[in-house]
């Protein structure tokens, strides 16, 4: 029933993309309808427009008695474009797994630059964390404490806010409140900086200090799990999930390295729609890690 549900939204909307009405993000986010989840969109968490986000709650609470996880998910876009409404089919997808998942959206180059993005992200889950303690929430039993998940630029933030403890210690929170960190085609390691759309978010040439995820391996305290495509030609897979992993483990903390055949930089993050089932599975690892903890 579900196969033929999906068929029958890709049909309804092939017209559509032939005749340029309909985008892949728009066919991939109204084929996600099929995972149920209730949804909350924008959000505040600032008062910039783009300081908003949207929840994607499950239906109901686990089964099992335990707290649900909360799940806050960075979209990706070089750190000059992307909106949370563009990752439904992400929010969607975890929803129907069980988890509470959260979609911030965060300020954009030539708006802000370094480390002004970072600041959106943990004020995001600051505000996320707050608005799951009440008491609108507490038949999901959610989480005290949240897993932070990205994809490429979004990964990159995620992993900051993961392991470098300024950012949510610096907004008033508490680093010891991330339970997990779930990176995908991530930039962990960029310097120097090749791609010029990239370049003047991070201030080249004077990089900032202390500004790459992989310089803070020793100061973190959750579980990693860094999964990389099979093919990358935007983001070095060797330099960056690579390097990250093996930094982690010689420091002596807890990471999973899995590569998702089939898949490249974009078709990893697509893996989470019912639109690239034909492709390895991301989704797999992703809930046998967030199970785990």
């Amino acid at each position: 029933m579900k196969a033929l549900t999906t068929l029958a939204i890709v049909l309804k909307c092939l017209p559509l993309m032939l005749l340029g009405g309909c985008s892949a993000l728009q066919l991939v986010n109204s084929v996600s309808k099929i995972y149920p989840a209730n949804v909350k969109t924008d959000i505040a968490f600032g008062e910039h427009p783009k300081q908003r986000f949207d929840l994607y709650l499950p239906q109901t609470s686990r089964a099992d008695g335990r707290p649900t996880p909360v799940i806050v998910f960075f979209y990706g876009g070089s750190w000059n474009r992307g909106d949370k409404s563009e990752y439904e089919f992400v929010g969607r997808r975890l929803a129907s797994l069980g988890y509470i998942t959260a979609i911030p959206n965060y300020r954009l180059y030539p708006d802000v630059r370094y480390p002004e993005f970072l600041k959106d992200g943990a004020d995001s889950v600051l505000r996320i964390q707050k608005e799951l303690a009440q008491a609108a929430y507490q038949s999901l039993n959610p989480s005290s404490k949240t897993i932070l998940m990205g994809h490429s630029a979004g990964a990159y933030n995620a992993a900051m806010l993961a392991l470098d403890p300024r950012w949510i210690n610096n907004a008033g929170g508490s680093h010891a409140s991330i339970a997990g960190l779930i990176g995908l085609a991530g930039a962990y390691n960029i310097y120097p900086i090749r791609d010029v759309e990239v370049q003047p978010v991070f201030h080249h040439p004077n990089y900032p200090a202390a500004s790459q995820p992989i310089e803070f391996v020793s100061k973190s305290l959750a579980p990693t799990l860094i999964l990389a495509p099979e093919n990358d030609t935007i983001v070095s897979i060797e330099r960056n999930s690579v390097a990250l992993h093996e930094a982690l483990r010689k420091a002596g903390k807890q990471s999973r390295l899995e590569t998702v055949v089939g898949t490249d930089h974009v078709t990893l993050i697509g893996t989470l729609s019912p639109v690239l089932f034909f492709k390895g599975s991301s989704i797999d690892p992703i809930s046998q890690f967030v199970n785990m903890l």
